[in-house]
């Protein structure tokens, strides 16, 4: 990926389950609109099984996502070379759209 390039979203059949960080869509539900986290596929603390968990939570209190709650993912965009602290931050991607995963099974809420 050269610098300033941003990934495409891809289906969630063939999102990375190798415990590294991604970026993925969050289906809109009656919670919010969509909404793009970062999460990695990991087993939270005592819990039996692995699943999506956001990155950014307590480890006592994770955020976890089951696949039916995601619509898209992509690859962690690459940081930004030779910025300083007063450059502009990067924006993050807008959310996938539902119009462009059709094969996609709906939401389990």
């Amino acid at each position: 990926m050269t610098p300033g390039e941003m990934p495409q979203w891809q289906s969630m059949r063939n999102a990375q389950r190798d415990g590294n960080r991604i970026l993925v869509t969050l289906r809109a539900s009656e919670q919010g609109p969509a909404e793009v986290d970062t999460v990695r596929w990991t087993t939270p603390r005592n819990a039996p099984e692995k699943c999506w968990v956001a990155t950014d939570c307590d480890p006592q209190c994770p955020v976890t996502y089951q696949d039916d709650e995601l619509l898209a993912w992509m690859p962690m965009p690459a940081p930004p070379s030779g910025k300083t602290a007063s450059d502009p931050v990067v924006d993050w991607p807008e959310p996938a759209l539902e119009s462009d995963f059709p094969e996609e099974a709906g939401s389990g809420i």
